[in-house]
């Protein structure tokens, strides 16, 4: 395909002013506009270099049933015609993903059962989606997986077949569309959006109204729309597809209300949503890709306004990885030593300086959402709306206070975490009202204290230097509270979040039904007794509970953090809260190490109160 000096592949740039709004965490439809401009020409690239490297493999290759060649003469067909369908087909989410996947398994860096002439077998694909699209008169061969044929944008065919990998004919003209492969056929008529024999057109939904109206696709059948590589549809029923159009439509119209400069990018960038199974209630899962421009994977969330903060989530990470294909935010490390690892306030796992970046940009976009929809929320969601507020607001400043200087920065990346922290820090003196920002702290603090048990591992020198101390009887050391810590990461930290997810439950049922573990915390991943307990406010029996656990059993990782918070309302144990809030991993090592090598079994409370500098070990003279 060919291009002239005046066309959007000549524009891989950013404006000053559209930098601007970008770096401050937002950025209007026009913003938008230009950064697709620049993500065309960076995909006009990708697929120039994915066809020279690839075509010398597979067209006219004894093991290739495709010619690449071939598809590549169609789609300039297509695009002499109408170039707007092959604009539409080359920019969609699932084809950024697919030249991605495809270069990199091209490059060795990426393994794929799937057969190669299959994975490039793609591009003729999207070349038929468009002439179909176009109505020109073509013929082509496309790839077949499992009897599915996928013509991205348009819809897919599904032809009886057993094998994993074929392939089928498809043939067009201003009418009809037929799909034939060895075990029979597809006819598609003229209006190609209506279900037929064997054929599902892509389902799309209609966000706004009026002029301002986006038709968005919910997204089925394209192979590459989980970023990760090929897959089989998934197709909606009906039912599945009514409570998304309705979700959807509800969660805009929060938006319109609340965010009405970031519905006009998001009504210019949002491409698809490829839905995925509902969740656990408050815990929506929902991924982007920076390879996948304007495509969000979502699962369908209980609320609106919960979906609404899902989909400003995900479009600011669609925007920040835009924005690191124009220009690097984080250097390279210049050693092969491990890079630094952080505490995300949002994630069970150590993270890296890019992940974090990418984290605060989109928990910014997040707390400013909720920021504004507290004021309009009503009845019980108004308590809810405060507590998210309150919670990512100190999560975000918590994380820029932690990256903000990296030495790994680049200017860019500084100038952008410097504007996002002048704009968390206004939001920091907002009023919250007292019982969601305690929650709101409390969550915070209980997933700090869970991921420090998880993942951080004392100095074993000074492990062994407390040991000996206590055991002699002996104050504890000062060096405990000034050594290092490493980060070592824990697979099998999970559901770290359990307090955030509890204290919604609790503000979204002010009747107390909450209180009871089966309407409740039986349907909460990750909550045990002790954590029940700890929602509800029973802390003496927390107390009583962890202590069995941490004197006499193996306790799981995490009790030491839910120590600390059933303290909380103890004002003589104060400091042994404190110090497991703060650094549960030293009484998890110190512990450890007692009973694995002495048999003992301290009294943890005594323990953490000891460690904390303000209490003497039992049996201690005087």
């Amino acid at each position: 395909m060919s291009g002239t000096p005046d066309d959007r592949s000549a524009w891989h740039s950013i404006s000053a002013n559209g930098l601007d709004g970008l770096l401050q965490g937002s950025g209007d439809g026009a913003l938008v506009d230009e950064l697709i401009g620049a993500e065309h020409s960076r995909r006009l690239l990708l697929l120039r270099a994915l066809y020279d490297r690839s075509v010398g493999l597979s067209s006219g290759s004894d093991d290739s049933p495709l010619s690449l060649s071939d598809a590549w003469e169609l789609l300039e067909r297509v695009q002499a015609k109408a170039p707007e369908v092959v604009e539409d087909v080359l920019m969609a989410p699932g084809t950024g993903t697919w030249l991605s996947c495809s270069l990199r398994i091209l490059r060795k860096t990426l393994d794929s059962e799937i057969p190669l002439w299959a994975t490039l077998g793609h591009l003729a694909s999207l070349a038929s989606a468009s002439a179909a699209a176009a109505r020109i008169e073509f013929t082509s061969t496309v790839p077949v997986n499992q009897g599915t044929v996928s013509l991205p944008g348009l819809g897919y065919a599904v032809l009886p077949t057993d094998e994993d990998w074929t392939t089928a004919r498809v043939t067009g003209d201003q009418r009809r569309l037929r799909i034939t492969g060895s075990g029979g056929e597809v006819v598609v008529g003229p209006d190609r959006a209506r279900r037929a024999p064997g054929w599902q057109p892509t389902r799309r939904v209609t966000l706004g109204r009026g002029t301002a109206a986006r038709s968005v696709t919910l997204e089925e059948h394209d192979p590459y729309r989980g970023f990760s590589g090929a897959s089989a549809p998934r197709a909606l029923s009906e039912s599945e597809a009514r409570a998304w159009r309705s979700s959807l439509a509800e969660a805009w119209d929060i938006l319109q209300r609340d965010e009405p400069t970031f519905v006009d990018a998001l009504r210019r960038g949002l491409m698809s949503i490829t839905p995925l199974p509902r969740g656990e209630r408050f815990r929506p899962y929902s991924s982007s890709s920076a390879e996948a421009f304007g495509g969000l994977n979502i699962s369908l969330s209980d609320e609106g306004a919960e979906l609404a903060a899902t989909l400003v989530h995900e479009f600011q990470h669609v925007k920040l990885g835009a924005l690191t294909h124009l220009a690097p935010l984080v250097r390279q490390p210049e050693t092969e030593e491990q890079p630094d690892l952080f505490r995300a306030p949002w994630r069970d796992d150590p993270r890296p300086l890019e992940g974090m970046l990418h984290g605060i940009y989109a928990f910014l976009g997040v707390t400013r959402f909720w920021r504004v929809h507290r004021r309009a929320a009503e009845g019980a969601r108004a308590p809810l709306a405060h507590f998210e507020f309150a919670l990512w607001r100190d999560a975000v400043w918590s994380a820029l206070d932690a990256v903000r200087r990296h030495e790994r920065l680049t200017p860019l990346g500084r100038r952008l975490l410097d504007s996002l922290a002048q704009s968390c820090a206004g939001w920091l003196s907002d009023d919250v009202p007292a019982v969601e920002l305690r929650l709101a702290r409390e969550a915070a603090a209980s997933h700090r204290a869970r991921w420090r048990e998880h993942h951080l591992r004392p100095s074993p020198e000074v492990v062994d230097e407390a040991v000996r101390a206590w055991r002699r009887r002996d104050d504890c050391p000062p060096s405990l509270h000034t050594a290092p810590v490493a980060v070592a990461p824990d697979g099998e930290a999970h559901f770290l979040d359990t307090a955030a997810v509890l204290a919604r439950h609790r503000l979204a049922a002010p009747d107390g039904s909450w209180r009871d573990p089966a309407g409740a915390g039986e349907g909460v991943r990750g909550a045990d007794r002790v954590d029940i307990l700890l929602a509800r406010e029973d802390r003496a029996d927390a107390r009583r509970e962890l202590a069995d656990r941490l004197l006499y059993g193996d306790p799981p990782v995490g009790s030491w953090a839910a120590l600390g918070r059933a303290l909380a309302d103890s004002p003589e144990q104060q400091p042994a809260c404190r110090f497991l809030l703060r650094s549960p991993e030293w009484a998890r090592a110190v512990r450890g190490t007692l009973r694995a090598e002495y048999g003992e079994r301290p009294d943890p409370v005594v323990l953490a109160t000891w460690l904390a500098g303000a209490g003497r070990p039992p049996g201690t003279p005087g």
